[in-house]
């Protein structure tokens, strides 16, 4: 027999099944296009190509039109988040660690992995296979190529450990020059425009000049690493915290089973050659914080 109890319940969870459909509509009709921004780590034919796939499987899972937009710079992702413009971005550790620190509301939610099942990889020094170099002291006079303010293995993990060498950079080396992208400050070294290139490496199977090498753009016999730092966190996505909380899930759920669901999009990003994207929070990026801001105390005294 029903009681009046068990009516209200039943009634009850009628209304929650026909609210679902409608309150994902609310979402959708917010937000009938997402952004999804990446951050300039090569050239944008590349990015583009290499992302357009996971752009299409993301929209198709979440059932919305899904932009994807490469960032002119770093500082272009923090304030497109800023301001709301983009929904998904994918950061550098640093890059990412600004933005909380300048207080955008985003939150982190899958991190890059690597064959391994680790979660990290490191800065490195470049220089030519030829060039007389064995070590970052060698270089003085020189001309150092960084990647730029906001990058993690380009300038930030740089300046800390030619901090920690007792070297200032803007006086140990003839010239400084951010080159805009890993790429470009490969191509830099190459041409001779710079004599030590700051890069991202993440192990023997995978690294940005391997990338290069991968579409002809350099032949990686031709340089050799000087320096490689400890081990830094692997970069985040990250989404705006105040997105609706069923669309979050939707995209967390899409992206971390981006692997298994659609494999051809998950090679197009990493060519075989890392691991798949797992769950991740903020906390995860408090030491990227700490070196930020250690190397923004850095610039705050030399300017003083």
């Amino acid at each position: 027999m029903l009681t009046r109890r068990h009516t209200l319940k039943l009634a009850a969870a009628g209304l929650a099944v026909a609210a679902t459909p409608a309150f994902a509509q609310d979402w959708k009709a917010k937000y009938p296009e997402l952004v999804f921004a990446i951050i300039p780590a090569e050239n944008a034919s590349g990015v583009v190509d290499r992302y357009t796939p996971f752009v299409n499987y993301l929209s198709k899972e979440l059932g919305t039109k899904v932009t994807l937009r490469v960032a002119n710079d770093y500082a272009a992702i923090i304030e497109g988040q800023r301001a709301g413009n983009i929904q998904i971005g994918m950061y550098g550790p640093a890059s990412f660690a600004r933005a909380r620190v300048t207080g955008v509301k985003v939150d982190a939610f899958a991190i890059e992995t690597n064959l391994d099942g680790t979660k990290g990889y490191h800065s490195v020094f470049y220089v030519k296979k030829d060039s007389p170099y064995q070590k970052i002291e060698d270089l003085k006079g020189k001309n150092l190529g960084l990647v730029d303010p906001n990058s993690t293995s380009g300038n930030n993990v740089p300046r800390f450990v030619l901090d920690k060498m007792k070297i200032d950079p803007e006086t140990f080396f003839s010239k400084v020059v951010y080159t805009g992208s890993h790429e470009n400050a490969i191509i830099a070294l190459q041409q001779g425009t710079v004599d030590v290139a700051a890069n991202w490496w993440n192990d023997e199977n995978e690294s940005n000049l391997l990338r290069m090498a991968r579409k002809n753009m350099a032949k990686a016999e031709d340089f050799r690493i000087i320096y490689k730092s400890e081990q830094i966190v692997n970069s985040p996505m990250a989404y705006l915290s105040d997105l609706p909380e069923d669309l979050k899930a939707k995209i967390r759920d899409a992206v971390l089973n981006l692997a298994t669901k659609d494999k051809a999009a998950f090679d197009k990003i990493y060519e075989g050659k890392q691991g798949p994207l797992v769950a991740v929070d903020n906390k995860a990026y408090d030491p990227v914080i700490e070196l930020i801001t250690f190397v923004d105390s850095l610039r705050k005294k030399k300017s003083s």
